[in-house]
């Protein structure tokens, strides 16, 4: 993102902040909240007069200083964060709304639309979707026709540019909220025809998921809570994003089996070159907080489904499958092991990677597999 774009969010989210707190702020409050120079904060007060965000209420009076407000007191941006992953000719787009409405709205015409999308998907406020890259008409307009869509997805260098047609308020997201996203490094848009097309500018990134299993023991502890503490550690580092965790559900019955025999997955997006930290940072710290000696945890980098590897996780729901076995498609499929027979799981966990909660959680129900 933008450091300019980055700093005017945060300065203005401040100034709305105090705002609503007591009807007003001084350049001084503003700058010792944001830990900038006075000088510094009075250029970005200047600016944003001039485009009409906040206004001067007071003019400055002997020791007192001039007072201002923030024009609106809505939120500085319904979008969290956009962000991409690229594997190869295919994108998946993350956008994380701050409310689960907006992303129900744009899942639903964004489907509709179709365009330059494949795959559409929504997990509470975070919807993902998978495209390709290339150009493709879409048909936006009042109902009932939808009312945003994804005309085009490329790459320029290392960012990804999405071309989003709309008309109504997803015209005013685009226009007026985005930019102020993390994650996006800009926003340009025109009106045509009554439609806004705009482009919207991220950086091209990896996906990264780590499958996680046999970390407890019968004494004591769980997956899926170290699966998120992980989750949580991997996020700290430089230009990683976390996207999400699930759990799922492998064959019931097995004999090795701590209790339900469940494992975990938990993905991130990152910068092309972070695998082997990643990779490191996970190791070093599975390790020092698995209770079980057998733990596992297999890595991969990328997105696509792979047929070898998708067949492995649909089988380790319903049979026993052996370590040797693991390290081979993992081998095979380009995915990093690391740990004892914990393996098994953890390699499982990410061959089922995008299936919903109603087929990982349920290890007889039918695979259905998605268009990653």
């Amino acid at each position: 993102m933008s450091r300019v774009i980055e700093r005017r969010r945060e300065i203005l989210a401040e100034m709305r902040r105090a705002t609503i707190d007591k009807g007003y702020f001084t350049i001084p409050e503003i700058a010792e909240r944001c830990y900038l120079p006075r000088s510094t904060l009075q250029d970005w007060v200047t600016r944003l007069l001039d485009e009409g965000c906040i206004l001067q209420k007071e003019e400055r009076h002997g020791r007192h200083p001039a007072t201002f407000a923030a024009r609106s007191v809505l939120p500085v941006s319904a979008c969290r964060r956009i962000f991409t992953t690229v594997d190869g000719d295919r994108v998946e787009c993350y956008h994380e709304c701050l409310s689960s409405g907006c992303a129900a709205f744009c899942e639903y015409h964004h489907k509709r639309a179709g365009g330059a999308l494949v795959h559409v998907q929504r997990d509470g406020t975070l919807l993902r979707e998978c495209g390709v890259l290339t150009e493709s008409e879409v048909e936006i307009g009042l109902s009932p026709k939808p009312a945003a869509g994804i005309a085009a997805i490329r790459r320029e260098g290392d960012e990804i540019v999405q071309t989003i047609r709309c008309i109504g308020g997803p015209a005013y997201s685009l226009t007026d909220q985005m930019a102020e996203a993390e994650g996006v490094c800009s926003v340009t848009a025109h009106k045509t025809d009554g439609i806004i097309e705009g482009e919207v500018r991220t950086r091209a990134l990896v996906h990264i998921g780590i499958g996680i299993d046999d970390t407890d023991s019968p004494e004591g502890g769980a997956t899926f809570a170290l699966a998120l503490a992980l989750l949580q550690h991997l996020s700290t580092g430089e230009g990683i994003i976390p996207i999400g965790h699930r759990v799922a559900m492998l064959k019931p019955d097995l004999p090795e089996r701590t209790t339900g025999n469940s494992c975990s997955y938990i993905e991130f997006a990152a910068e092309p070159d972070s695998l082997s930290e990643i990779e490191e940072r996970a190791q070093r710290f599975v390790s020092s907080e698995a209770l079980s000696p057998e733990w596992g945890i297999a890595v991969r980098q990328g997105f696509r489904i792979l047929p070898e590897l998708s067949a492995y996780g649909i089988r380790a729901r319903s049979e026993a499958v052996s370590e040797e076995e693991a390290r081979a498609v993992a081998a095979e499929s380009g995915v990093h092991l690391f740990g004892g027979r914990g393996v098994i799981g953890a390699l499982a966990a990410v061959a089922l990677r995008g299936m919903p909660n109603r087929v990982l959680l349920d290890p007889y129900a039918k695979v259905e597999r998605g268009a990653s």
